[in-house]
């Protein structure tokens, strides 16, 4: 069969996600898009940088209140409608020195729940030393504020979990979540060498890059800036994601 050069730009482009997990983000972000509005849509995306993160993080309970007080304005929440508390860590550390490869699952390190009125958003101590993943564990639990304090879902509905992980994209804090999403840590102690994976959140590496994806696209920003400081794996998945809806709105 001869070569047709004029069906190389053809290539399709793959989705990073099922159909199925592409057409919940898209309808989700669309919903989001009509409960906040476009202006929230267009609004500030946060960097883990200096200018948004400013002074020496120690990781003490006022770095937290500090990093708290930071995401209540960046989601348009009244930081006086939320109480915070400490749960204490759970974990065992010297487990893992018998242990080469432990891999685990957290789900969000926090907790939401409503008392007298007012949301409570509880924070693991062990989050504290890690920036990042206490942005992402903060930016989630306050998601549950506007979804169901403001009793826009309810507990019941089956994807809350899911919904509240991929409204903080839809807020600007997507870079900490999809960062978070995935950590692989090797540590030696004397003659021992093992591995640790854990995987934070509700949402797979894919589908934070074709949530962010979705976003960007929705913003009107098929090279966004702000893709540099995600890490390797969600920033591939984002590029493959912003080439197939490139493509798909090319179709059409």
């Amino acid at each position: 069969m001869a070569h047709n050069p004029g069906m190389a730009w053809w290539r399709q482009a793959d989705c990073p996600v099922r159909p199925v997990e592409r057409d919940w983000i898209e309808r989700s972000m669309d919903w989001f898009v009509t409960e906040f509005g476009t202006q929230r849509l267009h609004g500030e995306v946060v960097l883990p940088t200096d200018d948004y993160f400013p002074g020496a993080y120690r990781g003490t309970r006022e770095d937290i209140r500090a990093v708290l007080a930071r995401l209540c304005a960046q989601m348009d929440i009244d930081p006086s409608r939320v109480d915070l508390e400490y749960d204490a860590a759970d974990d065992n550390p010297e487990l893992s020195a018998y242990v080469p490869i432990q891999s685990e699952w957290t789900g969000a390190a926090g907790h939401h729940r409503i008392r007298d009125g007012r949301s409570v958003i509880g924070i693991r101590d062990d989050q504290a030393a890690h920036p990042t993943a206490l942005v992402a564990t903060i930016a989630h639990e306050l998601g549950h504020v506007l979804l169901l304090g403001d009793g826009r879902i309810s507990a019941r509905q089956q994807d809350h979990e899911p919904l509240t992980d991929l409204l903080t994209i839809f807020f600007g804090l997507g870079i900490f979540s999809a960062n978070a999403a995935f950590e692989y840590t090797r540590t030696v102690r004397g003659t021992y060498s093992y591995a640790r994976t854990s995987r934070f959140g509700y949402l797979t590496e894919p589908m934070y890059g074709y949530g962010l994806a979705r976003y960007a696209w929705l913003r009107g920003d098929a090279d966004p800036g702000w893709a540099r400081y995600l890490d390797t794996n969600p920033r591939t998945f984002l590029r493959r994601g912003l080439r197939y809806l490139s493509q798909a709105d090319r179709v059409r």
